[in-house]
């Protein structure tokens, strides 16, 4: 829960943090310059910092109050930077460290998440020594690769041939050494965003997708304009009341707070397989929360004014 600000001063000097090194930069600096012209335009003392490693350092004492972190990936979304936040003293939006490196690992988050009765694909483990076809036996054909720290959907890939199981691992571990595969799972795209509020997490409307190509990669999220998005999703109302409630006990289990995403699949017979949680969503132009966020009545402003004050509390 949150304490509502009012009064654009009460926030400081606040550095928006975007940019990063991360493989999502260039996605991290689309939504920064969006955050940091939104706060501007409401009056907020806000200065955008495009980050390194030696920037990150002298932050407090460049005189700011608070970040608003929107570095998207590792360094940015993995509790690295939440860290160095922590110990010089400087609250941020969203969250922690702990809830920070434990999502951005997907196979760790799926080990919490099967642990706790929140529906995840099954997957697994792919390494140098794999049985490549037995996995494709197990699992079933297609197959969905990734790797599991990673985020965007960069170094994802789906199989539809058992040959090509190995060249898709190889392409995942130039970014991670874990690469998970996971079972395909036919059904509908749906993801769930949740803010922080006064009143204690709120989930706003479920959005559903539908991705121009075989899936929701790099391209469908940023750069097509013939992906579709559907918001409301369509869904009964009682059906979507569970189901953000189920995303919001998958956000809670991890640790999460302030802000996020969950990405999620709604099979034939309506059972939902949890992917994987973003705490630090896009915010372009192309972006799920802001869509979302339009459709229960908040703008894009407001909606940065809202994740702003999730930083007026603690991080772990």
């Amino acid at each position: 829960m949150v304490a509502r600000v009012t009064n654009p001063a009460d926030f400081g000097r606040v550095a928006v943090l975007y940019g990063g090194w991360a493989a999502e930069r260039e996605v991290s600096l689309n939504s920064g310059a969006q955050v940091l012209a939104a706060l501007q335009r409401q009056g907020v003392d806000a200065v955008g910092v495009d980050l390194d490693r030696d920037r990150l350092l002298s932050l407090k004492s460049e005189g700011f109050d608070r970040v608003f972190n929107i570095l998207h990936g590792p360094g940015g979304e993995d509790g690295t930077v939440q860290a160095v936040l922590n110990i010089m003293g400087l609250p941020y939006t969203g969250c922690g460290v702990l809830a920070s490196a434990l999502t951005m690992d997907k196979w760790r988050t799926k080990q919490i998440w099967s642990a706790s009765d929140i529906p995840t694909p099954p997957y697994r483990l792919l390494t140098a020594d794999t049985d490549f076809a037995a996995v494709a036996e197990e699992l079933g054909l297609p197959i969905f690769v990734k790797p599991a720290t990673e985020g965007s959907s960069i170094g994802m890939s789906r199989v539809d041939n058992a040959a090509d199981l190995q060249g898709a691992w190889r392409k995942a571990a130039e970014f991670c050494p874990v690469v998970l595969a996971e079972r395909f799972v036919e059904g509908g795209e749906y993801t769930a965003a949740i803010v922080d509020s006064p009143q204690g997490l709120q989930s706003l409307p479920l959005l559903r997708i539908e991705a121009d190509g075989t899936f929701y990669d790099y391209n469908a999220k940023y750069v097509s304009d013939n992906t579709r998005y559907h918001c409301p999703c369509g869904l009964p109302a009682d059906q979507e009341a569970d189901l953000a409630a189920l995303a919001r006990r998958a956000f809670d289990v991890v640790g999460a707070a302030g802000w996020g995403r969950v990405d999620f699949l709604l099979d034939a017979e309506g059972r939902p397989w949890f992917l994987e949680l973003n705490t630090v969503p896009g915010m372009t132009s192309h972006s799920l929360v802001p869509m979302a966020a339009k459709q229960a009545g908040m703008d894009f402003d407001a909606l940065t004014w809202r994740i702003l004050e999730t930083s007026m509390g603690g991080q772990g």
